[in-house]
């Protein structure tokens, strides 16, 4: 299993939990780019931080995925 760079800064319900907000705010019909903005801003991390999440997020087919 590969580690992310976040893995010792976020813990993983957090990094869970943002990868949440950002499934459901491109399910509101939010483009990819606005929302990995808009959830960077409202959890305090940066976009590279999120695409990382993302990323992780997919590769263990978090919820709700």
């Amino acid at each position: 299993m590969a580690q992310h760079p976040f893995d010792e800064t976020l813990p993983e319900p957090r990094r869970k939990e943002i990868f949440l907000a950002l499934v459901e705010t491109q399910d509101q019909r939010v483009g990819v780019t606005r929302s990995r903005q808009l959830v960077a801003h409202r959890f305090g991390v940066s976009v590279d931080q999120i695409r990382l999440i993302e990323q992780e997020g997919l590769d263990h087919e978090w919820p709700p995925l």
